[in-house]
């Protein structure tokens, strides 16, 4: 399983070197250089913090844990994560928050965002409407998204677009997106629509997804006031890698070799698992990380307006 993140690792950044000539080093961070000690502070931190509070709860409430090493499984457990599960968090990292966030970020200077934006809304939802209606097989779906893209296109760069283009309700609505918000919110989304089909989504119910869509806004967070992964590439790093050592359950997606074996009723605690990270935790997080980073400028960081200096038509910041 993780071994497609490699590949699918790879591919992404032959399509960023070839396809868009954009360096490793663009595509991670502003700096010139990546911050590898960025990387392993915030690496080390999560690790002792999330490790610390599961042995905490295992120390408080032995009874919802069983005692799960042997030495055998674990050491290849030990090898297979310590490879892969960097390898896994990195390309979900480069994905959302690099190419993802570089990408909207980029096209929300464009004027024809918001209505390339709200023609995929409709798409999605009248995907979702067919398939609830019938029974849509992989040709069907191909030609769905062909038929939907000819149209886009069409639409697109038809007389009707320019004029709804020069409304000055849609004009303000242009001005509304074109902010790092908007990358950092449709990012956060799809990090945590992926989810969905997690067997913890199945156990706690959709409420889940507070926790996923949370922490891809925490990571995309970061990313924009360090400017730069290397703090979210180290945490979500050591998030999975800690976890898959430490505890495994059997509703959950990554089921290891781990030394615990998480037994209690995952129903009884869901909302405290959910709820406390993204709101306790991951800002405490955020606390700490701009003490040490002396972050500054929030509101032009987070709700700015993007500007992209590969065009002509710049938008000026506020």
């Amino acid at each position: 399983m993780l071994l497609s993140f490699a590949v699918g690792l790879l591919a992404l950044f032959l399509v960023v070197k070839y396809l868009h000539k954009q360096s490793f080093t663009q595509l991670t961070t502003s700096r010139k250089t990546i911050n590898w000690k960025r990387f392993w502070f915030v690496f080390v931190l999560w690790g002792v913090i999330s490790s610390s509070l599961v042995l905490v709860d295992y120390f408080m409430s032995p009874e919802n844990y069983m005692f799960n090493f042997k030495l055998v499984p674990f050491l290849f457990l030990c090898l297979v994560a310590i490879i892969f599960v960097p390898l896994q968090t990195s390309f979900e990292e480069y994905m959302f928050r690099g190419y993802l966030m570089q990408g909207i970020g980029v096209f929300s200077t464009s004027k024809k965002f918001p209505l390339v934006s709200l023609y995929i809304l409709i798409v999605i939802f009248l995907y979702f409407g067919l398939s609830a209606m019938f029974s849509m097989g992989l040709i069907t779906k191909f030609g769905f998204f062909i038929i939907v893209t000819a149209v886009g296109i069409s639409l697109i760069k038809s007389r009707l677009a320019e004029k709804i283009m020069l409304l000055s309700s849609y004009n303000t609505l242009f001005k509304i997106l074109n902010r790092n918000t908007t990358s950092l919110i449709i990012t956060s989304m799809i990090f945590g629509l992926l989810h969905i089909a997690n067997p913890e989504v199945d156990k706690l119910g959709p409420v889940i997804m507070v926790y996923y869509i949370g922490t891809g806004l925490f990571l995309g967070i970061m990313t924009l006031m360090d400017e730069g992964m290397e703090l979210a590439l180290g945490f979500h790093a050591a998030n999975n890698l800690f976890t898959a050592l430490l505890v495994t359950a059997d509703w959950t997606a990554f089921q290891t070799h781990s030394i615990l074996k998480d037994m209690s009723d995952p129903s009884e605690t869901a909302l405290a698992e959910i709820f406390v990270p993204v709101f306790v935790v991951f800002p405490v997080m955020l606390f700490i990380l701009a003490k040490v980073y002396k972050w500054s400028n929030w509101n032009q960081k987070l709700l700015g307006r993007v500007i992209n200096p590969n065009t002509e038509n710049q938008v000026g910041i506020d």
